[in-house]
């Protein structure tokens, strides 16, 4: 086709939308609202203005989604973010258990893309907002200069995931930039705002390979001379290893002196200046042998940003909160990463890269952080929510503002079919449907419980083919050396039963066995110890039994912990049971965990002790026996609605022996039966990083790989084969009318008994 004639001006075509969301930004948060609110059945147009999705995540920038579970380096079991984020992170864990950037990147278009509901329009940037009134918007105007295309997208409700928060600063939602003071919200940890500065900066990664064969480097002109003398942390072995790249590099951070929206392609340059030149050092300064083979692999293109505006809610989230761990009425998600703290000049500082202090478990974010009053139809998520400098510290992770995004997504979702507005769910009357709908979907909100009225389950009448009881931890053969101190973590009601294990001793010594608890019922921090037994051992391989006198009322977590002792070899077991956990008192460097956490005076943070699990393949269970049977996992779990262990298993278990278990739900009359609802166990305690990490398993081991729904007369209704997934839904093609619906499970590990943590039929 010839096209004659000359054009004065390029020609730039608009294509106008409408729609029910608009979500701008397409970064975790942007993808989990986007997908949220699309399969909750409203229509969606997602704005992302780079040409992959995921924001930090993605193959732009490589950073590892992380959020509660914190590298498994603090004392959060069981915190893997619930819901569509845990849907991702388990799905790209069995594509891309080697976290290759670029697959998790696929991972998340094919997400989006399998959604009819959802518009997606990449490398699409909003710059221009519309408002029908003071408080309501009624589009936004994107422009994509690949495609020479306007977008006019006007839309009921606006969710912004920007990461700098665009529509809300064009809206004029009042935000804040850099430290509050600490008398502001009582925050000891306050930074000093000259010499420690307020705003985090920027960080550019890059990736190197071994090629084989000998490889030169050429310094670019732009890159740092002279970089010991520049940068401490070159000299300092828990930042700089020539083994490390990716995030490991995540100190290489400047610009928090700057403005971090409009001088970030300033910063960028800097932080080119400062790869390069780190990269020359290792190849061209003479120490690195050993890297003669390495060449540059990838290099990223634009900065990942920790921080920039902050946006005023109906509550701002202070350190308080996640340290006091603080009750909402309205809570809907929860944080638990270190309140991470670095210093403005980042890669240039002396001292520390980050302070980072734990609280002793999770804690509660509130609905009324990600809403202004005064704005009706906009909510605003991920690293932008109404939060104090030092809380965002914390809550800006991104697993942590991927809840964001599903709490805003399913939260417009209910506007649009109810007639309502965002801060209608924040009245106390109404917030309980928006938290069951959530829980519902397999999002977890810590000391929150619904009842799943619309569930047939709640009216049946439960069976099971067998259930595991009693507990027991079948030796392995192998025993481990108490180098540090290491606990049994298991919820008790009532009294321990009598524990004994096999131990072996180098040469006669006293071994110390306390039972602990955390002072706080849903923590998994042991600052409480309840009985001290002092045990003698002689020289060899001998039974250790001790009791304990100790009552509890509540079902709650106990750690039977053994002091470290390394003339002590203790017995493992290879058993994995859902809900249960062996715990070491180690040392993580990567999170600032040395074993305890000392804080300075005044800062507002406590003092503790971390006990952490091992990743597998090292992770092993105790090999305990119990003097009385020790039950954990009754039948009557399947009717709760807290997909995870938490304060008790919360889940059914098979026992090992049973070739064929099921559960059936059984009733008095036919029930009509459209769908069904099943929580499985994906090993929440494991931190599922994203890129770089990588994984032992690609399914987790507790995980149900396959199951069959059979009706009253044993018909065939469904089967299911291959899941990896925690939450299934099934759909029967047509109604089923039945008495008694079976649920037979394949059996794939005899050392894992097949466990379920919730059932619903609707």
């Amino acid at each position: 086709m010839i096209i004659e004639g000359l054009a004065d001006k390029r020609t730039l075509r608009t294509v106008q939308l409408q729609t029910d969301l608009v979500v701008v930004g397409g970064g975790m948060t942007g993808v989990c609202c986007a997908v949220t609110a699309a399969r909750a059945g409203i229509r969606v147009v997602l704005l992302q203005d780079r040409p992959v999705l995921g924001g930090n995540a993605s193959s732009e920038i490589r950073v590892w989604s992380l959020g509660a579970t914190s590298h498994m380096g603090n004392n959060n079991r069981w915190s893997r973010e619930g819901g569509l984020i845990n849907e991702i992170l388990t799905e790209n864990t069995y594509r891309n258990r080697e976290g290759n950037p670029v697959l998790f990147d696929t991972v998340l278009l094919d997400l989006v893309l399998a959604e009819p509901g959802i518009t997606l329009c990449l490398n699409t940037s909003v710059f221009a907002l519309e408002k029908s009134d003071a408080s309501h918007l009624k589009r936004v105007k994107g422009y994509n200069s690949a495609s020479e295309t306007f977008y006019d997208v006007e839309a009921k409700f606006f969710a912004d995931c920007s990461g700098d928060g665009v529509i809300s600063c064009l809206a004029g939602v009042p935000y804040r930039v850099g430290a509050e003071e600490g008398s502001e919200f009582s925050e000891g940890f306050a930074p000093d705002r000259e010499e420690y500065g307020e705003v985090m900066g920027h960080s550019i990664f890059f990736y190197m390979k071994d090629t084989g064969h000998p490889v030169t480097f050429v310094k670019p002109g732009f890159a740092l001379d002279d970089v010991e003398r520049y940068i401490s942390k070159i000299d300092n072995n828990e930042y700089f290893s020539i083994h490390h790249h990716g995030c490991k590099y995540w100190w290489l951070e400047y610009g928090g002196r700057f403005d971090t929206v409009h001088d970030t392609e300033r910063i960028k340059y800097e932080l080119w200046k400062v790869v390069y030149g780190i990269w020359n050092y290792i190849k061209n300064s003479g120490k690195f042998p050993e890297m003669a083979t390495y060449t540059l692999e990838w290099v990223g293109l634009i900065p990942g940003k920790r921080e920039s505006r902050r946006f005023e809610g109906m509550y701002m989230l202070s350190q308080r909160d996640i340290i006091e761990q603080r009750h909402h009425y309205d809570a809907v998600a929860f944080g638990g990463w270190s309140v991470d703290l670095h210093p403005s000049d980042g890669v240039y500082a002396s001292g520390r890269a980050c302070n980072q202090w734990h609280s002793k478990g999770i804690y509660q974010i509130p609905y009324r952080c990600y809403l202004n009053e005064r704005f009706e139809n906009l909510m605003f998520g991920g690293r932008i929510i109404s939060a104090t400098h030092v809380a965002n510290a914390s809550t800006r992770v991104m697993c942590t503002s991927a809840l964001s995004g599903q709490v805003i997504g399913l939260t417009m979702a209910l506007c649009v079919k109810h007639a309502l507005r965002p801060v209608d769910y924040a009245d106390p009357e109404r917030i309980g449907i928006l938290q069951r709908e959530l829980i519902l979907r397999g999002h977890f909100i810590p000391d929150v419980e619904v009842l799943d009225e619309a569930s047939l389950l709640r009216t049946a009448r439960l069976a099971a083919s067998s259930t595991y009881a009693p507990i027991r931890f079948e030796p392995n053969g192998h025993f481990e050396t108490i180098g540090c101190s290491v606990a049994q973590l298991l919820p008790v009601r009532g009294k321990l039963p009598t524990v004994s294990v096999e131990v072996e001793a180098l040469t006669a010594t006293t071994l110390e066995v306390q039972l602990r608890k955390s002072s706080k019922r849903g923590n998994y921090t042991p600052d409480r110890i309840l009985e001290t037994r002092q045990i003698a051992l002689h020289e060899g391989r001998q039974k250790l039994t001790v009791s304990f006198e100790s009552r509890f009322e509540q079902e709650e977590y106990l750690f039977i912990t053994f002091l470290a002792n390394d003339r002590v070899r203790i017995a493992q077991s290879d058993c994995i049971l859902t809900g249960v956990t062996t715990v070491y008192n180690q040392v993580n460097v990567a999170v600032s965990n040395y074993g305890r956490q000392d804080p300075p005076e005044g800062i507002g943070v406590e003092s503790f002790e971390f006990w952490c699990p091992k990743r597998r393949p090292e992770a092993k269970n105790l090999a305990l026996t119990f003097g009385d049977a020790l039950h954990l996992y009754d039948l009557e779990h399947l009717r709760t609605a807290c997909y995870r262990p938490f304060n008790g298993t919360n889940a059914w278990a098979a026992d090992l022996a049973d070739e064929d278990p099921w559960v059936e739900a059984r009733w008095d009359a036919p029930q009509r039966i459209s769908k069904v609802v099943l929580n499985f166990d994906v090993d929440y305690d494991h931190a599922m990083e994203t890129v770089q990490y990588g994984h032992y398993d690609d399914v987790m081991p507790q995980c149900v790989r396959a199951f069959e729904l059979l009706d009253g007369r044993g018909t065939l209704i469904r089967r299911i084969e291959e899941n990896h997934q925690g939450q299934v839904i099934v759909t029967c093609p047509e109604p089923v009318e039945t008495d008694r619906l079976r649920i037979r499970f394949k059996r794939w590990n005899r050392q894992i008994p097949v466990a379920v943590l919730g059932i619903g039929i609707y």
